[in-house]
């Protein structure tokens, strides 16, 4: 993965960023002595971007495609007003699991509601009117996720896309994750369905609207 400003940088910008709940903070400590690939964290800019778009939205649905360990969920779900629900998807047992274990340990971690099993099969069950849907899953799938996700966000929502540098393999895309991520990217610039920015944040996340 592409360094795109420097660990003092980032370091920096963390600093001036609202720090993550204490619970949240440990989750991520755990994740990284027990977890496969802990890079998979969102971390706490990108968290903290996604929790903040949850109360400029006034979201009250949000939909999650992978969980991972549920540090970005958490986020959220902080963000989200009583009433409100994350659907977060997760395919794999263990990442799940880890989840749901500090989800019980959150004043919000009613508001979450964990489905296992392939994301895609899960959004075909939900009802449109999404107002933040969040995709950071199996990046080969990255085309089939935007069209789903397309088809339930509100008029007014959010489509929040991570990973969408790719390690800066989007510029010369080898293998089929690469060539899914840059394709994706080309299709959402000429779907005159959307507007979108990309922002160089962490490894890329795309800001998808409906028009």
């Amino acid at each position: 993965m592409i360094s795109l400003v420097s660990p003092e940088m980032e370091g920096y910008c963390v600093e001036n960023t609202t720090p993550v709940p204490d619970y949240v903070a440990n989750l991520a400590r755990i994740t990284e002595q027990k977890m496969p690939m802990p890079e998979m964290l969102s971390g706490p800019i990108e968290a903290s971007l996604l929790q903040l778009l949850v109360w400029i939205l006034r979201a009250r649905r949000v939909l999650e495609i992978g969980t991972f360990t549920g540090y970005s969920a958490l986020m959220i779900a902080e963000a989200l007003p009583e009433d409100g629900i994350l659907i977060t998807c997760e395919i794999d047992p263990d990442s799940a699991s880890l989840a749901r274990k500090y989800f019980k340990r959150s004043p919000h971690g009613r508001k979450i509601e964990l489905r296992l099993g392939p994301a895609l099969e899960t959004v075909q069950t939900l009802d449109a009117g999404f107002d933040l849907i969040f995709i950071d899953a199996e990046k080969t799938e990255y085309p089939d996720y935007y069209e789903a996700s397309l088809a339930i966000l509100s008029p007014t929502g959010i489509l929040a896309i991570d990973n969408a540098l790719w390690g800066g393999r989007v510029l010369e895309p080898a293998s089929d994750s690469d060539h899914a991520i840059s394709g994706l990217n080309e299709r959402i610039r000429q779907d005159n369905r959307v507007r979108q920015v990309l922002l160089p944040l962490r490894d890329g996340l795309m800001l998808v609207r409906r028009v």
